[in-house]
Order: structure tokens, then sequence, then C-alpha cells
């Protein structure tokens, strides 16, 4: 995510904006982080960090919520005390799975698994530390850097005769660079809102709907089989139903989502030549 967005920065010539990784600023380090916010003493601060290995955090919880809760909850109190809006970015794993329609904000939390209340911790120690945190959760985020499904898709379907995708799982794919440009144009805008938010592409789709978009769309031979979330085991709990409403986001800030194929059909070239 913060690489899409350092990309899409050369879209802003009037935004000013330092990028600094892991190697540089570990958010877990706490008195790295104070110190550098109080030197910089920027407008915006836009945390992408994470710890996004969903089934290590079952046995990795300290690290988790170290990285994904209380690091977050510093960046925000950092960013209250320079007087910086703090915008951090979450997770439809917040919730249960249990609905049957697009989630709002206002809609309960439940997480299923370690790294979604990791994330849960992150979002109320960031309004907590500071209310006027902006919070957007995203789902089923992909890109053309770093590891991903739309990736590892295309390098399973190009080396394998058929594989086997969970069909029962549903929610909405991401492009990061769709997201990208709506955490820029926020930044650059007069903040007129602030506490949680949903952003992800339009449209509503399982895991194997994607999937299959994928291979027809890069004309694998692969044959892509629908299996039950059952028939794929894994550590985590994943929520059967994630799908969120981004109503709140457009009213705010006029946020408009792109079809989700729409955005996979453009992003499939540059994820092809970097897999």
């Amino acid at each position: 995510m913060g690489r899409c967005i350092q990309t899409a920065s050369s879209d802003y010539p009037e935004l000013e904006c330092h990028f600094m990784g892991r190697e540089h600023l570990p958010i877990n380090d706490f008195e790295l982080v104070d110190k550098v916010i109080d030197t910089l003493k920027p407008d915006v601060i836009m945390n992408t960090a994470a710890y996004t290995a969903v089934d290590k955090a079952e046995t990795e919880v300290d690290r988790a919520n170290g990285i994904n809760g209380y690091a977050v909850g510093n960046l925000a109190a950092a960013a209250k005390r320079n007087g910086a809006v703090f915008i951090h970015i979450s997770t439809d794993y917040v919730f249960n799975g249990l609905a049957d329609i697009p989630y709002t904000e206002a809609f309960p939390t439940d997480p299923l698994n370690a790294y979604g209340a990791s994330k849960l911790l992150g979002e109320k120690l960031a309004l907590d530390e500071n209310p006027d945190s902006i919070i957007i959760r995203t789902s089923w985020v992909y890109s053309r850097y770093g590891n991903n499904f739309v990736k590892t898709m295309c390098r399973l379907m190009s080396s394998r005769e058929s594989i086997g995708v969970v069909c029962d799982q549903w929610g909405c794919p991401t492009l990061a660079d769709d997201l990208a440009k709506v955490l820029l144009d926020i930044s650059n805008t007069e903040i007129t809102g602030s506490g949680i938010f949903h952003y992800c592409n339009e449209g509503v789709i399982t895991w194997f709907d994607f999937a299959k978009a994928i291979q027809e769309n890069k004309d694998f031979s692969c044959k892509v089989n629908a299996i039950q979330t059952s028939d794929y085991p894994t550590p985590a709990k994943r929520p059967a139903y994630s799908a969120l409403n981004c109503t709140r986001l457009k009213e705010i800030w006029g946020v408009e989502q792109r079809p989700w194929l729409d955005a996979l059909k453009e992003a499939l070239p540059q994820i092809g030549e970097n897999s």
C-alpha cells in the first residue's frame, strides 16, 4: 500500500511527501517514532504499516497486537501532539461475517481471528488517543507490489493444470492504486470528517469469482475449481461475508468507487510483468 501511495504521489506535486519504510522507521519503536514526528512536524501522518500474516498471527498474538494495535495508538498520539491529521488503514476482518448485506461503519465489530482483533485494537487506541483520527477500513487489497491474492493466482495458474479456490467467502476486492488516490485526495483537501470510513472497489464477489476473472483475463489454461472453506482449513478463521458499504466516504468526500472488474483489468498487465 505504501509503495502505491509513493507512486501515486507524483500526481500531487503540491504535496511534499516523506516516505519511511520499516527499515528507517519501525512503528513499534515508540521513542524513534516520537522523535521523527516531533522533528518533521508533518500536517498529515498516514500509516500503511501493518502485521498482515493472518494465519501466523494466531501464534504471534503479542507481535500482531504490538504492530497493529499499540503502535497505532502511539502514532495517533504523536499526530495529536503535533497538530497533524492521522490517517490509518484497517480491515474488513474486524467483522464476524454473519451479515448478508454490506457492513456499515456503525455495525458492531466481532473479529474471528487474532489478526482482526489486533486491527480492531489499533482502531480503538487511535480514536482513544486522537478522536480526530481518520480510519479507513478496506478489503481484499492487491497491487503489483508485495504478496497478494492476484499475484498468487497468476503464479499458480501459470504453473498448474488446476487449482481450487473457495466459493463461500464473499467480499470486495480493492486495487491498492485506487485506495492510494483516495488517501492522497483526502490529504489534499480540507479535512471535513473523522472517525471510521469504508473503501473498496464496487461489487461483491467470492474468491472463486475473483480467481475466475483473473484466469479469463490472463487467458490461463489452468482450470479453477470451486471448493468450500471446509475443504481448505486454515489456522485463522475467515469471515464468510465481509463486504463493505462505502456510502459514508462518498457523502463526506465525494469518493467514487469503480467496479472491481474494471480495476482488475487495468492492473493485470502490470501485475503480470512483476509476478
